[in-house]
């Protein structure tokens, strides 16, 4: 109770400046300051408490956008509510888990919202997951239902001699009618009586549960769960934003991915129109930022380089002057490409560092990649960050350490996984295993993974330090750097390279000019052109399949 108290004062500070900053201070009727109330006297922090609010405070404003449709924040709430009622009607309410593999649109997000609303844990994996992959899922999450596109449903029937008979008695397909399953229809059609509470209070039991994307093995099951400190996070990082409350956000990302989700609740928190895409497309991506006049969107680095490979007379045709921010992560971003973007598009790329593990971490803003490419940013309010030397002590500026966080936002932990959590964790701190250095101004840089650093004849390569130097030669459009096994050496850096339109890419060339620029165990023994990169499906380079190349 005593450190509630302390909190209190930070809380509000925190809830005051985001207001002011956004302008959504002005925006508040009578109507919505006494639902803000009654949430803040319930003690509530549950995500769907958003939408209620703004049911109250601006009902009839656009909250989704999909394709033709379009529905308000009223609209949005009544059905969150059937849908929670239809929930707990099919046995899935408090500490059930419900499976969401499905493609962007209205029903996922409000599903999502559904499931915390009675306390439940929403599971949104790739509509992309092979039966084997949603077998393993389903049952180490122990869901209960799952909601799938119609064209989905053959996986759900190919994996289901591996899942348990309450999950088959609750499948629901989205849009059409299939044999064998259930309409999500049915879902919506329960008519409450009365607004929607979960039972108990659901607030210790609402949770996301966020697989991480598995590129080198099973995916883990990071639980987020919502602590009171939810709120004032998310306005600590959206005051340090161009973020405002007449913005209209752009979902660009799979909704099934963390930064797709966690923006789209920033931007609802703002009362903010969201548009969602189906799937991107850089040419369908100028179009929509035209046509809806977008402010904000987030984007993965390679979303970026689709956006500006575009020709430029396709761009040409589109008005978008009207993007003021656009968020980059999920993937380190380099320097050269955040540079040639705000050549062309203007100073709006923010880059931000954060994990589904840890919540957003650093921010760095146009200016700071304007002075320092590659950088991260410096710590977002509430952030704590350590960088761990091998033994355990901090490194010093400019070394490079095992990057840890804390903050009151970190994860409850891997579902089912305590061996995962514990090695994660030293002393209430938090790390996903990437390495970073920090400057004298206090900006950080990602150096790589801690399992993808290279030791070669005994000397530490972090391959980000190698693909920064690569992807400023004016032939790459794209490398991967990684370590192969050597007799001699250990391992030996090997660079595979992607080559800009109508370049041609030496090995011998390559070398020579890396060699000025790095010292020798640093440059690439072996050099591999590629196509493209393999990449998953929120845009993460798979070195492990580079590795087996």
């Amino acid at each position: 109770m005593r450190d509630e108290v302390r909190a209190t004062p930070e809380r509000v500070k925190a809830t005051m400046a985001m207001a002011r900053t956004t302008g959504l201070v002005w925006e508040l009727t009578g109507s919505g300051v006494s639902a803000v109330v009654r949430a803040q006297l319930a003690g509530g922090q549950n995500p769907s408490l958003i939408y209620r609010i703004h049911a109250k405070n601006t009902p009839d404003k656009v909250a989704l956008v999909h394709r033709d449709r379009a529905l308000t924040f009223a609209e949005v709430d009544a059905r969150i509510d059937r849908l929670a009622h239809g929930l707990v009607s099919r046995g899935i309410g408090r500490k059930k888990s419900l499976i969401l593999m499905m493609k962007n649109g209205i029903e996922m997000v409000e599903l999502g919202v559904a499931a915390a609303r009675v306390g439940a844990a929403a599971v949104s994996i790739s509509w992309r997951s092979t039966p084997a992959e949603l077998a393993y899922l389903a049952n180490h999450s122990g869901a209960r239902g799952v909601v799938c596109d119609p064209e989905l449903y053959p996986v759900v029937v190919a994996a289901s001699k591996d899942l348990s008979p309450d999950l088959l008695d609750n499948v629901f397909v989205r849009a059409e009618r299939v044999l064998g399953a259930r309409e999500l229809d049915e879902l919506y059609s329960a008519r409450p009586g009365a607004a929607f509470t979960a039972e108990g209070g659901s607030d210790d039991d609402a949770a996301v549960v966020i697989y991480t994307s598995g590129t080198t093995g099973k995916p883990k099951g990071a639980v987020r769960k919502f602590p009171r400190d939810t709120m004032p996070a998310a306005f600590r990082f959206i005051s340090q934003t161009p973020m405002r409350c007449d913005d209209v956000h752009l979902v660009t990302c799979p909704l099934y991915h963390s930064t797709a989700f966690g923006f789209l609740t920033l931007s609802h928190v703002l009362s903010n129109t969201v548009v969602l895409m189906d799937e991107f497309k850089p040419d369908l991506f100028v179009d929509l930022v035209d046509r809806h006049r977008v402010t904000t969107t987030a984007l993965v680095p390679t979303m970026l380089h689709r956006v500006l490979s575009l020709p430029r007379d396709v761009v040409d045709r589109h008005e978008l002057r009207s993007l003021r921010a656009i968020f980059s992560g999920g993937a380190p971003l380099p320097g050269p490409l955040a540079l040639d973007f705000m050549d062309r598009f203007g100073d709006v790329v923010w880059n931000f560092y954060g994990a589904t593990e840890t919540g957003l971490v650093t921010l760095a803003s146009p200016r700071d990649l304007r002075h320092a490419p590659g950088t991260i940013g410096r710590a977002i309010p509430g952030n704590e960050i350590a960088l761990l030397g091998d033994d355990g002590a901090p490194v010093a500026d400019g070394s490079v350490g095992e990057l840890y966080v804390k903050n009151k936002l970190l994860v409850a932990g891997y579902h089912r996984d305590d061996d995962a959590t514990r090695s994660s964790m030293k002393d209430g701190f938090f790390s996903v295993g990437d390495l970073a250095r920090k400057d004298a101004q206090g900006r950080y840089f990602i150096e790589g993974r801690k399992r993808d650093m290279i030791i070669s004849g005994g000397v530490n390569v972090y391959p980000a330090e190698v693909e920064g130097v690569l992807e400023s030669h004016p032939d790459i459009a794209e490398v991967a750097v990684v370590g192969a096994p050597d007799v001699e050496w250990g391992e030996r850096v090997r660079a595979f390279v992607v080559a800009r339109p109508g370049a041609v890419l030496e090995e011998g060339a390559l070398k020579v000019w890396v060699r000025e620029r790095l010292a020798g165990p640093k440059v690439p023994r072996d050099f591999v052109v590629l196509d493209a990169l393999p990449r998953n499906p929120t845009g993460k380079v798979l070195k492990r399949e580079l590795r087996a190349l």
